[in-house]
């Protein structure tokens, strides 16, 4: 026979299930926006870095002309 008093609670082992699912799936979705933003901090580190580069390099050029 089935126990029909353990059925009673399946509406809010569903509303559980839900939530961590949604929980999870911020935290995935959290953890991307970071990894997303960290990487993009990084790419402009590179290219200021070059930029830096260039511009010097240009400068020792001009200098070098002058003499």
């Amino acid at each position: 026979m089935i126990n029909w008093k353990a059925l009673d609670n399946v509406p809010l082992l569903f509303y559980i299930l839900a939530l961590k699912t949604l929980v999870l799936c911020l935290g995935f979705a959290a953890v991307k926006i970071y990894q997303g933003r960290k990487v993009e901090a990084a790419l402009r580190l590179q290219k200021e870095e070059e930029r830096r580069l260039a511009q010097r390099t240009q400068e020792l050029i001009d200098n070098k002309k002058e003499d």
